[in-house]
Parts: structure tokens; sequence; C-alpha cells
């Protein structure tokens, strides 16, 4: 074989074992320990439930730091995933670098009434069409006994602040209200706010409220806007609730005239606020999101887990919902008839 020809075959080896390495291991990720430390650190500096669900979180770092030496580019995504699953907690998630939110954990409530619940079928209750305003997160009408109904789909963006007074407003004359938030996945403080000070008529005080482990003064709730509902209300919930979907039954079972119907919310209590951001970057650029406050019940205890029950339970599956019915909507209903 010839010199020349030698030469070509080891640069074209060469060449072959670089595309290789830049295949597998992007230059860019070469920092996978890097982000494993810091997101490792992250956790330790401001999850405010490690104690509360017994996380030995030195344990976890001897068994992920190992995997994380060993990982090669993108493979250290699935190690913080996994790490950050281990807290158990559907706040908490990792952001690909296209933006992409990957959640590293489901509630078992969450996936019980994933599908046991929709709002197909809640219009077989309604002999007119639903109205509809907030983007389509709110919808609204009055069931036949003039009870008034109204879907709460989010509490995220500013919908509710802006839109809610519409579909209260036109309930106001109704004899009984449901206020339906299957499935909300929570959002915005504010929004609830909004929502709660149209039925309180005198100062509500607020639930515990803790950042980093400071607990947060907050004002109490006050009445606000043209009127005040008064009459009797169901607040409808399931286990896909979440976060404010988990806050906002329970200040409302404070609020005279209220009764919580349906199952138990997931129980997700961890946030973020301002001074306390819960997105964080990690060195090479990455993002994962770790809950930074920490909500409390009525009861002085963390949401977190325990989430907020229905003061009566009725159970729905997905058998109902393929059936066309809807058994909490119709117990619903039939109490305030």
């Amino acid at each position: 074989m010839s010199k020349i020809k030698l030469l070509i075959i080891i640069c074209s080896a060469i060449i072959l074992i670089s595309c290789e390495d830049m295949i597998v291991n992007p230059a860019e990720s070469n920092l996978n320990v890097e982000d494993f430390e810091a997101a490792w650190n992250r956790v330790n500096a401001v999850y405010p439930y490690l104690e509360y669900k017994h996380i030995n979180w030195d344990s976890i770092y001897t068994v992920y730091r190992p995997r994380a030496e060993q990982s090669k580019g993108d493979e250290i995504y699935t190690v913080l995933i996994e790490m950050l699953g281990e807290l158990k907690d559907m706040h908490v998630h990792v952001k690909t670098a296209g933006g992409r939110s990957i959640s590293t954990y489901y509630a078992p409530r969450w996936i019980k009434d994933k599908y046991a619940f929709n709002p197909i079928v809640v219009r077989n209750y309604f002999d007119k069409e639903l109205k509809i305003t907030g983007e389509g997160t709110i919808e609204y009408e009055i069931i036949q006994g003039n009870i008034g109904y109204i879907y709460m789909g989010t509490f995220e963006g500013d919908y509710l602040t802006n839109f809610f007074s519409v579909a209260l407003d036109y309930v106001r004359n109704t004899k009984a209200l449901i206020l339906d938030i299957r499935h909300n996945n929570g959002g915005s403080y504010q929004n609830l706010v909004t929502v709660v000070s149209r039925f309180v008529t005198s100062p509500l005080e607020k639930p515990e409220y803790y950042v980093l482990g400071e607990l947060i003064p907050l004002p109490p709730f006050e009445p606000q806007g043209s009127f005040q509902y008064i009459n009797p209300i169901i607040v409808l919930i399931n286990g896909v609730c979440y976060s404010t979907g988990d806050i906002f039954p329970d200040i409302m079972k404070q609020v005279s005239g209220v009764t919580v119907v349906g199952d138990t919310t997931s129980g997700g209590s961890s946030g973020s606020t301002y001074s306390a951001l819960a997105e964080y970057e990690l060195p090479s650029g990455k993002r994962i999101y770790v809950g930074t406050t920490d909500w409390r019940g009525n009861d002085g205890l963390p949401l977190e887990w325990i989430g907020c029950a229905p003061d009566i339970r009725v159970e729905q599956t997905k058998s109902d919902i393929k059936a066309g019915i809807d058994k909490q909507l119709e117990y619903s209903i039939d109490l305030l008839k």
C-alpha cells in the first residue's frame, strides 16, 4: 500500500471519529457535569419540600453524579429529568434548547382523572350553546332551573382578570351558581384574587404563603366589583386541578354558601415569584424550573401532595365520559335544584 493511500485512510478515520464525536457530544454540551452540579445545588438551595417529603437529597447526588459524568451530549437531559423527578412535583420541569418544557412527574390523581372530564359532555346538560369569552378559557350559560354555570379552564394569563366579570354579570340573577374548574392546571394568583373577591362580603384572610422559607404577609381578600354574588355556589373539582387549581377551591371553602364537589385535586403548591424565580439557567444555557414558594391550605399544611378534598366526593371515570355522562355535574345540578 502506498504511503499516500495509507495517509488518506488515516485521515478519513480521524475525520469519521471526529464527526461521530460531534454527533454524540456537541461542543456546547460539554458542560454536562457542571449542569448537573448546578441543578442539584439549585434544588438544595431553594426547593421548599425536601424535608416535608423526606427526600435525602445528598443520596440522590451520589446516585446521579456518576450518570452525569458518563453522559454524552443530550443524554444529560435524561439524567436531569430523572433526578428532578425524584422530587415528585409537577411544578418541576426541564426546558429543551428549543424551549419545550418537559414534565418530570405526573401525580397519581392527575393520571386517574385525565380522561374523566370532557367539556363536550358538559354541553349535554344545556338546551343552548354555551357562551365563550377570554379566548375560549371561560364558558358560561344558565342551566334549566335558573342555575348559573361558569367554566374556568385556566388561571393563566389575564383572562379572568379581564373577562370573568362578563360571565358573572350574565348569571347574576340566578338562584345558584356552579363554578367548574375541573382540569384547571393553575396559573396566576391574581386571577384567583379576581374571582374570589366577587364572592366575599367581608375581608377574608389569605392562607400562609412562604418564599424561600420566609412567611410573606398577604392582605386579606376584599369584596370587589359592581356586585357580590351571595347565592349558593358549588365549586366543581377533580384530580387534574393543580397549583392555583388546588388553592382556589381550598380558599372558596371558607366563603359562606360554598360547597366543593367532585374529587380531590392533584396537590401542587410550589411555584414562582418575581423575587425568587423558579426558572433557572444552567451553565450550558439549558433551563430548569424548580419551585421556590410554599402555599399552605387553610389547615396550615402544605397543599403539596395533599391537594384540596371536596366537601362531597363524587367519583367520575373515563367510562362515564365515554357514555356521555357527567356524574359530578349531574349531582351538582340536583343539589342546587
